[in-house]
């Protein structure tokens, strides 16, 4: 396949998931990878292309650093938990993308944010404002006053939640990072002959395929990204699923690479 077109996308969503933030030994912040994802965007942002993160990990940065070994199913310790990782991830977010002289901002939404509309246009205009200062955007769900995700899971792990901003924002392009290489016909921890998919033009055709594997630290699984492809594909969004543990992957997809599976716009 063909990617050459992957080189003219100029705005980016790029969401990262619990599993790629945290650690999966412990759920603590990998310091390590969030360093070289702040290096690997600011350097995209140098391209003269708009980037927002939709980024997961503030309850699992929260229970660790709260002590809390198991994952909560209490909502009060999970709201919590999200409180007090909130501020912890983007403390961290604010040092790393500062060594490298880039601005960022932290915006907390809601189901209520995105679908009512005059909260809906406000949260635009200021995206908007925000990329034009040449500013990458950080958002979140506001899990310690919003009980939609980590009660029923409605964004799962903000899978969603990223396809809904990329509509909002008008992107090219969303990028999902994972924990495997894209979409395969089984699950490929579980199935050594599952087969690995290189582009999905209809995400209803493939709907069968999606294993739920949730991570220990995350709630999302194939089947919110591919919840989130389709929302991305109808408003004319293309959308790559991709390994994140190297994020370098990001810069990879953007030169063109054959990285992730590919979901076409329709």
């Amino acid at each position: 396949m063909d990617r050459e077109f992957l080189k003219d996308k100029k705005r980016i969503v790029v969401k990262i998931g619990t599993s790629n933030v945290t650690h999966e030994e412990t759920g603590d912040i990998n310091l390590l990878k969030l360093d070289k994802f702040a290096q690997v965007l600011t350097d995209i942002r140098s391209r003269d292309k708009d980037v927002i993160i939709v980024s997961s990990g503030a309850i699992g940065a929260g229970r660790t650093a709260l002590g809390i070994k198991e994952k909560p199913s209490n909502l009060k310790v999970k709201q919590a938990c999200a409180a007090v990782g909130q501020a912890r991830l983007m403390m961290i977010y604010q040092k790393l993308f500062s060594e490298y002289n880039q601005t960022i901002a932290q915006l907390m939404v809601t189901k209520q944010t995105l679908t009512h509309p005059i909260s809906r246009e406000n949260a635009q205009n200021t995206l908007g404002e925000l990329l034009d200062m040449g500013v990458i955007p950080i958002i979140n769900e506001n899990d310690p006053v919003s009980t939609d995700q980590i009660q029923n899971e409605v964004f799962g792990d903000n899978d969603t939640l990223s396809a809904i901003v990329a509509e909002l924002v008008e992107a090219d392009l969303l990028i999902l990072l994972s924990d495997i290489d894209g979409l395969y016909t089984d699950n490929p921890r579980t199935n050594k002959d599952a087969e690995f998919i290189e582009l999905v033009d209809d995400v209803d055709k493939y709907m069968g395929y999606a294993k739920d594997a949730s991570t220990t630290w995350g709630t999302g699984g194939m089947i919110t990204k591919l919840e989130a492809a389709g929302i991305a594909t109808r408003a004319g969004i293309d959308m790559i699923i991709c390994n994140g543990s190297d994020v370098v992957n990001i810069s990879r997809i953007l030169d063109g690479k054959d990285i992730g599976t590919v979901f076409k716009a329709n």
